[in-house]
């Protein structure tokens, strides 16, 4: 007659060890709590670690906005056609990163007493940003005693109008305001209006 193993019932491995049924069910249970504990630590450890690089990520770069302003001026408009912003930073020597620019055509004497926009942005390594480049069209026009005249720049805009600004960014978000002086810009010479352009950071 064969043996049987029933419930409750004792069964012999090699060894002569004997085991219960309830036993074995119970140190299965056991492991497979174990397992499961174990890859819940690791995703807990791979969520931290994610997390903690993409702190560290963020808190080396800046999101950094360039916003223009203007001082009073005696003219009824004083109009600048902005093509594109470019920025270089101080372990930088040579090349200029173009910045993601809002071009088109801003009128100075609207952006007074306090008020600015914001005309470029863009995410940076934090570092210290050495100048700043403005890059103008040839739309440029003055509005003075009711007529409009065109606004010339001497020697053309293909190089730009370099701010020096030699100022540290903070890290996450940092803004940096240039005071486009329309008033000290602004000459009224022979052949017509030119603009030869004083722009300052404001503190």
């Amino acid at each position: 007659m064969r043996n049987s193993v029933g419930t409750g019932r004792n069964f012999r491995r090699k060894g002569g060890i004997k085991f219960k049924p309830v036993t074995v069910f119970c140190v299965s249970r056991f492991l497979k709590s174990v397992r499961m504990k174990t890859k819940v630590h690791i995703s807990f450890v791979v969520l931290f670690l994610s997390l903690f690089l993409a702190c560290k990520k963020d808190s080396d770069t800046t999101s950094l906005r360039i916003k223009m302003t203007d001082a009073p001026a005696a003219f009824e408009e004083v109009n600048v056609d902005l093509q594109d912003v470019k920025i270089k930073f101080q372990n930088d020597t040579s090349s200029w990163v173009a910045m993601d620019a809002n071009p088109g055509i801003y009128n100075l004497l609207e952006l007074q007493n306090g008020m600015d926009t914001l005309i470029a942005e863009g995410v940076y390594q934090t570092g210290q940003v050495k100048e700043i480049r403005l890059i103008l069209g040839a739309d440029n026009s003055i509005k003075a005693g009711g007529g409009v005249w065109p606004l010339t720049i001497p020697s053309g805009s293909e190089s730009g109008l370099k701010i020096k600004i030699d100022k540290q960014l903070r890290a996450g978000i940092d803004s940096l305001v240039i005071d486009f002086d329309a008033a000290l810009s602004v000459h009224n010479e022979a052949g017509g209006y030119k603009l030869r352009p004083v722009v300052k950071l404001v503190p």
